[in-house]
């Protein structure tokens, strides 16, 4: 029999919904199940291509006995961390504090109200060396709430309320800066610095992340400082050395393009092999910064990869981008079976049998393919690769008749590798995750001069339009799925599709996304924004069943809202000349001044939000019809990050968006010319690409 999660739009509560387990998706109906009875909630939390998840699913979920326990004495409910980050980040921050680090499946116990008095991630299905399997877990905790439930429910209060004052205290919002804002920027650079693993790239050892946010604020401090100075110097070692390392590590699919979520071992080879998008939209922009800096081809082509296999693999036929692909594959030799990596690794004898000798000779010394395997044992604690190759960037190809060869011995792999059976594809299209993909393909359309890449922003950009936007409250959805919208947006959805709109406007001077952009920016500060604080919260705040309205205050895997929408609001300012969002945005790095002081690498790209509040990029405001116009060429190659670009057509009569929103624009000469433009000021027009780049470089 199905549970109650037959009809979840969720790819991840789909895959549990003949599960044993009676679960409830998170709402009314399963908060008024646990006070009919009077018993507690066990909430798990996860994602569909999350391993630990699927592990505990097999080993509890669907085995009988647990399943039992759970529904006698619970009420269960699964939640989709991806659709739901607003539960997630409440409860993470509950088992965080209570245990000291957190992941997932989490696994919390809730009263019926929903306060959290025990939680923790993953547990085994038996007792084992003195921890607590699953189902004594669940039969002790079911004794304490008939035997001791007021001095849970008492324990649980205090434990919330002073999550809640930590949470709310004015030391995380900020009270002003302590510190000046280069010697902050100086402070977070240094510590970047302490942590890079010189011979590696990267920070710091095992399990090593990409964190593209980091690599964004080297990139940033590049611009800061200069490439000739010591610190911008250092700045572009550090971020070339980690894109280097990946792009030639076994996290980075060395067949098919596309990066995996993380490295186990700390020089990028062997991948934990879910690939997420937002890792590929963050990671192409700065594969492009590296490309505009030295020119290396190795740079596009990276980019390039990661865009196309985002295209072949992670496309909907409508153009919105689907968020993930698992792990976990059925194997190759035994359907029945599951591994980790089973679809990207290979043997070295399969990989003879399939090539002819020269082939076989240069792509196992380009790719690193070893007789025996060439995974280091101590990086595989459980055995699932043993004799195994997974494919790294070696060595280059010698000659060009070896590169043919190589790319030969690729494409027959890739025959191969296509016949087995794909992992899961988690489908669901999210809001935000899309906004940075828009950027990031908006970016590559420019930057690789590519009108298809441009053509997939432009048809991603509007499918969100037509099925997760609501035109006349402005209002985004979060999740769609199926034909299905499900749940209303977050900060971050409209943190992060602002920012796509304005790179998509940047690359085709459409204003119908300029429009979109503004519309949206007004819709999230009469939602989220914190008017007595600065910053935005995740939440809109009027969800009771979510216990803790909360700012994120870091930028991990995904960015913060605070941080992009900072970031927004200073370049909706410049374009638009809207000196109140200018000021919004500093009141929103003021707000986290207590965490850029204090943990200076907690939020990277609100970093860089200061860092252009110090020089105010400006705008570059050109008058033209020509969209190919040399100055338009000449402001996109040399304008320093963070610089806007407007296009405002020569005839007064089409600037209709203009009119609406800027009438310092709107009244510009219709002639072709160029501006440079802060705060309301503007300098005298130039009408040649020597007097543009004149007046970028100064």
């Amino acid at each position: 029999m199905p549970n109650h999660l037959a009809n979840a739009t969720s790819p991840y509560l789909q895959q549990h919904a003949d599960n044993p387990v009676d679960w409830f998706e998170w709402g009314d109906m399963a908060f008024a199940e646990a006070k009919k009875r009077n018993v507690p909630i066990f909430l798990s939390i996860g994602y569909s291509t999350c391993h630990w998840c699927h592990v505990m699913a097999h080993e509890s979920f669907e085995n009988e006995a647990i399943a039992a326990i759970l529904n006698k004495h619970f009420v269960a409910i699964k939640v989709d961390r991806e659709e739901r980050p607003d539960i997630d980040r409440v409860y993470m921050t509950y088992v965080q504090a209570t245990t000291g680090h957190g992941g997932w499946p989490m696994s919390v116990f809730l009263t019926p109200d929903l306060i959290p008095f025990f939680g923790g991630t993953y547990f085994p299905p038996k007792d084992s060396n003195g921890r607590a399997g699953f189902p004594t877990l669940l039969n002790r905790i079911a004794d304490l709430w008939e035997n001791d439930r007021e001095k849970l429910r008492d324990s649980a209060e205090k434990t919330l309320e002073k999550i809640r004052e930590v949470t709310g205290s004015p030391a995380a919002n900020g009270d002003g800066f302590a510190m000046e804002p280069n010697e902050i920027l100086d402070a977070t650079f240094d510590q970047f610095a302490s942590g890079f693993d010189a011979r590696n790239g990267g920070f710091g050892g095992a399990p090593k992340f990409p964190r593209p946010a980091s690599l964004e604020f080297l990139s940033s401090e590049l611009t800061r400082h200069g490439s000739e100075s010591g610190k911008g110097h250092q700045a572009q070692s550090m971020l070339v050395k980690t894109l280097d390392a990946i792009s030639a590590g076994g996290i980075n699919d060395q067949l098919a393009g596309g990066v995996h979520r993380y490295a186990v071992d700390a020089i990028w080879h062997v991948p934990h092999f879910e690939k997420m998008l937002y890792d590929q939209a963050q990671l192409v922009p700065l594969y492009l910064d590296a490309y505009r800096m030295s020119g290396d081809e190795h740079h596009a082509t990276m980019a390039r990869q990661i865009l196309d296999y985002v295209l072949d693999d992670m496309t909907h036929e409508r153009g919105g981008f689907f968020s993930a692909e698992d792990a976990d594959s059925a194997l190759p030799e035994d359907p029945t079976k599951h591994g980790e990596g089973a679809f990207y690794t290979w043997s070295h004898v399969e990989i003879a049998q399939l090539l002819s000798d020269e082939e076989n000779r240069v792509f196992s010394e380009c790719m690193g393919i070893v007789k025996g395997g060439n995974v280091d044992p101590s990086s595989d604690p459980h055995h699932e690769f043993t004799g195994l190759n997974i494919p790294f960037r070696a060595s280059p190809p010698e000659s060009d008749e070896d590169k043919a060869t190589l790319k030969s011995a690729i494409a027959k792999l890739l025959v191969i590798r296509e016949k087995r059976p794909r992992p899961h594809l988690d489908d669901k299209i999210l809001t935000a995750w899309n906004g940075l993909m828009i950027a990031a393909f908006a970016r590559a359309a420019v930057v690789l001069n590519e009108p298809r890449y441009l053509s997939a922003a432009q048809k991603a950009a509007t499918f969100l339009r037509d099925e997760l936007f609501n035109s006349e409250s402005n209002n985004l959805r979060r999740s769609w799925r199926d034909g299905r919208a499900s749940i209303d947006g977050f900060a971050d959805d409209y943190a992060f599709l602002i920012h796509g709109l304005i790179d998509l406007y940047q690359a085709d001077f459409d204003t119908d996304w300029l429009d979109w952009a503004q519309r949206l920016q007004t819709r999230q500060i009469a939602l989220f924004h914190d008017a007595e604080d600065g910053g935005f919260f995740s939440t809109k705040g009027d969800d009771a069943s979510v216990l803790l309205r909360m700012k994120e205050d870091s930028d991990n895997a995904e960015p913060a809202a605070s941080s992009i929408s900072a970031q927004n609001l200073q370049q909706l300012s410049a374009m638009l000349q809207h000196e109140e969002w200018r000021e919004m945005a500093s009141s929103t790095i003021s707000a986290f001044s207590h965490t850029l002081e204090n943990s200076p690498t907690a939020l990277p790209l609100l970093a860089v939000a200061l860092s252009r509040s110090i020089k105010n990029p400006p705008s570059v405001i050109i008058v033209t019809d020509n969209m190919h116009s040399p100055l338009v060429a000449a402001a996109r190659q040399h304008s320093p990050s963070g610089t806007t670009i407007v296009r405002v057509p020569t005839n007064p009569d089409e600037r209709v968006f203009f009119a609406k929103h800027s009438s310092l624009i709107h009244d510009l000469p219709a002639k072709e010319q160029a501006f440079l433009c802060r705060e309301n000021t503007c300098s005298p027009p130039v009408s040649t690409t020597d007097e543009l780049i004149a007046l970028l470089k100064n």
